[in-house]
């Protein structure tokens, strides 16, 4: 007989919140439990779409969780689980982490791992004292184009990989131009001094774009690369979100032994009709991510260009419940973006970038393989 897996919900911070539950509510092998917020630094202004009290709302009424609590140590205390779902902000990920893994419950952070090494490496220490799965999920893992590509870069379609990049950009998690899941009512976005009261804006909660962005591109340049990371040099602002101290725009630059990783982040960019990408450059070619159309294009010069369409995921592996169910049950290895140890390699580049952009020097990336045990 199958087992049923009990799930729960920490911290409604982040909206990918209402997304991940959501699959995990479907699995025929879950049972959805109970969900808590964590506690924020300051009380939002606005129950807008997405707030964390919209978050929680929606889970309760819209994805069938039964019940919520105040607190979610009284939570872990009083409910048996086998996986927690965090969607904390950043800053609270390794408390939620570390008191999950004393519960002896699995837990799935949502991107990014945390919002420095440090913290990352609290969480890994302690689930694996305690012999729990840690799991980070990234919404790239689930877009068959950035699969196809990596594919296509295994394969030498464009040689070896010299560069990636990779640009995220939108008005701000819960900004002017947010058009979460179909949310457009404008008139229920945040103003200047609501938004202020959100953690998105400050950065000692884990806030500001280039943590939120630029860790995509180290995920996929890592990915994609296939090596450990050696510098960084990161630069970052606020240059037209003044409410508050978190930067609206960050970038970095890395280097690789044999190539180089370039991400931007920005919270203050309206639809412009340029790919995100990741763009891939090769020593032959150049392949570029196309999400929109859900397609890689090859390109090599002189009108000579491909176009390939991905192939749907695996089955039974094919969003971050069913991945995650299907490495607890089988203890196969988890799609490698997942993993907490090639997470720890993300975050100790993204770490050295966000250095970066206080010291204004380049910061070395710290191999951190030593530390982990």
């Amino acid at each position: 007989m199958s087992k049923t897996y009990r799930i729960g919900a920490i911290g409604f911070a982040h909206m990918h919140v209402n997304n991940v539950l959501a699959r995990f509510g479907e699995h025929p092998q879950t049972e959805l439990v109970a969900c808590a917020d964590t506690v924020p630094a300051r009380p939002e202004l606005k129950q807008g779409p997405y707030t964390r009290r919209w978050n929680v709302e929606f889970a309760l009424g819209e994805i069938g969780v039964p019940k919520a609590y105040d607190d979610y140590h009284e939570m872990l205390e009083a409910e048996p689980f086998d996986i927690i779902i965090c969607c904390a902000e950043n800053a609270r990920h390794p408390d939620v982490v570390e008191a999950c893994a004393a519960k002896g419950v699995h837990v799935c952070v949502e991107k990014p791992m945390a919002m420095s090494l440090e913290d990352g490496l609290r969480m890994v220490r302690a689930c694996r004292a305690a012999d729990t799965r840690l799991l980070v999920n990234w919404p790239m893992t689930w877009s068959p184009a950035a699969r196809k590509a990596k594919e296509l870069i295994d394969a030498g379609a464009i040689g070896r990989v010299i560069e990636v990049k990779w640009r995220g950009g939108h008005t701000g998690p819960l900004g002017p131009g947010a058009e979460h899941e179909g949310v457009t009512d404008k008139a229920k976005m945040l103003t200047g001094a609501e938004l202020a009261a959100t953690w998105w804006h400050h950065a000692a909660e884990g806030g500001g774009a280039m943590l939120d962005y630029c860790c995509y591109g180290a995920m996929v340049s890592h990915w994609y690369i296939g090596q450990r990371a050696l510098a960084a040099v990161g630069m970052k602002g606020n240059l037209a979100s003044h409410w508050a101290d978190a930067d609206d725009n960050g970038a970095m630059i890395v280097r690789f032994p044999g190539a180089m990783g370039l991400y931007e982040g920005s919270w203050t960019t309206w639809s412009h009709g340029v790919p995100n990408g990741p763009i891939v450059y090769g020593t032959t070619g150049v392949l570029v991510v196309e999400e929109n159309a859900g397609a890689v294009r090859e390109e090599h010069g002189k009108d000579d260009s491909k176009r390939h369409e991905p192939d749907p995921l695996p089955e039974g592996r094919h969003n971050i419940a069913y991945e995650t169910i299907h490495h607890l049950e089988t203890s196969q290895p988890l799609h490698p973006t997942l993993d907490a140890d090639f997470n720890l390699d993300v975050m100790a580049t993204l770490d050295a970038g966000l250095r970066s952009a206080v010291s204004g020097r380049m910061e070395a990336v710290e191999n951190i393989s030593w530390r982990v045990g």
